[in-house]
């Protein structure tokens, strides 16, 4: 097992690498509960029940898909790096696919994997770098951004700090409401938690802000903790009810997107915490091929049990910071999620005035990526605002990302740099207009 996971050559023992694993789990263990209440749109009320899908399921498709993601990667790969049904990827899953299209939540499994196995297929020919390197930077950094104020949207949304208002769209909620409250109380103390550097900070916010919500009346007290692990049926193999429905170019851009999401998440990830482990030879990432293998089986694992896409996390990081640089870690990481298994009663506790501050924090991290972006370039900076101001204001990351990559040839053209564009994106821009036209057909 030492030889396997070259523990010697890496400096490193079981002791270090348990305690990463479980660093990394504690960093990550928040996807458990935040996962199920967005992909049954929990905080969307008067929805038929057919658009929810049934949280119990979701927990367990979740729990098991992090656990396969991360015993892949940790066994394969042997990387530091844990995996999870990816925030981002579940928003635009459930609210922008299933809410805003109106798509069936099975027709977007659906979705999720064909990805995962397009993903495959590419990540086996090798074509995969070349449509990373085909899609400019700026429009990747620009995708990140726009993902992490489109979840902070909706995290203001769950906890009624924004609200509908007919005058002006938007505008302030009812701050005096016990939920509201429980949700700005629950903000506060993550982000003295992240401040102050405390490992998990994110999940031991949702802890303690479940607690005093179970204090204060504003959340019911579960009847048990732990308890037998909830059925799979409702979402075990949906994605292959309605598979026929994805062959449209409706659904071609949404695959799109969940493809080109988990490209950049998955690449960003495996690069930033492989560097911090100090695991990167002369800039190349050695077995780079098998890490994006783990990813991308991973996430058709997560299709078929019921989840939306599965990625890399980059709360690895914290168990890299932990000591962990093999991929025992992942395993120790894989063990926990499937013991988390037993402890779906604690779903209940978890209301949106829990999440909300979660999804928030979130999008603070994912934001970090706009001081990247050339805005001294007006050719860039237009379709990169564009994509980043979209996601929000459309409610559709799928949208952001369409109205960027239409934009970027444009502004690249004119400005007389036609050689700088891959004929990659001039595909994607024919694909993306066409989606438009669709839409309003």
């Amino acid at each position: 097992m030492k030889k396997y996971f070259q523990f010697e050559e890496l400096g490193t023992n079981y002791k270090r690498e348990t305690i990463a694993g479980l660093t990394t789990f504690l960093s990550m263990a928040y996807i458990l509960f935040v996962n199920p209440a967005m992909l049954s749109l929990s905080s969307i009320p008067d929805l038929p029940d057919e658009m929810r899908m049934d949280p119990g399921a979701v927990f367990v498709a979740t729990a098991v898909a992090a656990a396969v993601g991360s015993l892949l990667m940790g066994l394969i790969a042997r990387y530091p790096i844990a995996l999870a049904p990816g925030m981002g990827l579940n928003a635009f899953f459930a609210f922008s696919v299933v809410l805003t299209m109106g798509i069936p939540w099975q027709t977007a499994l659906s979705g999720v994997l064909v990805s995962g196995l397009i993903f495959i297929v590419l990540t086996l020919t090798g074509v995969r770098e070349k449509i990373i390197n085909a899609i400019p930077s700026e429009l990747k950094f620009a995708v990140g951004a726009g993902i992490g104020l489109f979840i902070t949207f909706i995290g203001f949304q769950n906890a009624g700090i924004i609200v509908n208002n007919d005058a002006t769209l938007i505008g302030l909620g009812d701050l005096t409401n016990g939920n509201t409250l429980l949700a700005i109380f629950g903000l506060v103390v993550t982000v003295i938690l992240m401040v102050r550097g405390i490992t998990g900070g994110i999940f031991i916010g949702m802890i303690i802000t479940a607690i005093v919500g179970m204090a204060t009346s504003l959340i019911a007290v579960p009847e048990a903790v732990v308890e037998a692990v909830p059925s799979l049926t409702p979402t075990f193999g949906a994605a292959f009810e309605n598979f026929g429905d994805v062959f449209t170019i409706q659904m071609l851009v949404v695959i799109l997107t969940f493809l080109f999401v988990d490209f950049f998440d998955t690449a960003g990830t495996l690069v930033a915490v492989a560097n911090q482990a100090g695991l990167m030879k002369e800039n190349k990432l050695p077995r780079a091929g098998k890490a994006l293998f783990a990813d991308s089986a991973a996430t058709v694992v997560g299709a078929v049990l019921g989840t939306s896409t599965t990625t890399s996390y980059i709360e690895s990081s914290a168990g890299v910071a932990a000591g962990g640089r093999s991929g025992f870690a992942s395993v120790v990481t894989a063990g926990l999620f499937l013991l988390a298994l037993f402890f779906s009663p604690l779903l209940g506790v978890v209301t949106s005035a829990v999440t909300a501050p979660a999804l928030i924090i979130v999008g603070v991290l994912m934001v970090s990526t706009l001081g990247k972006i050339a805005w001294d370039r007006f050719e860039i900076a237009v379709p990169a605002f564009l994509t980043i101001i979209a996601m929000p204001l459309t409610y559709s990351i799928a949208t952001g990302i369409a109205i960027g990559f239409i934009f970027y040839p444009i502004t690249m053209l004119v400005k007389g740099k036609a050689k700088e564009i891959h004929p990659i994106m001039y595909g994607l821009f024919v694909i993306f207009v066409l989606y438009f036209i669709f839409l309003t057909e």
